[in-house]
């Protein structure tokens, strides 16, 4: 799908520069997958503190090789 965007021309050569990226486009793609998965984190990171565990539960055990 093609689309036109108007983007900093000079903001988009330093991301493309500090990414090793060798065209504007894989530039581009690769903010997004960034920003998409920092979104993701974000979200998770709010459920800290939220969820209830069993303060029985002994991880180190599941850990063990059977």
């Amino acid at each position: 799908m093609a689309t036109n965007l108007a983007i900093d021309n000079a903001l988009i050569e330093e991301a493309r520069t500090v990414g090793c990226h060798k065209t504007k486009r894989e530039a581009v793609e690769s903010a997004l997958s960034e920003y998409i998965a920092r979104r993701k984190q974000l979200e998770v990171a709010k459920l800290f503190g939220t969820i209830e565990y069993d303060s029985e539960y002994d991880y180190k055990n599941q850990r063990k090789v059977k």
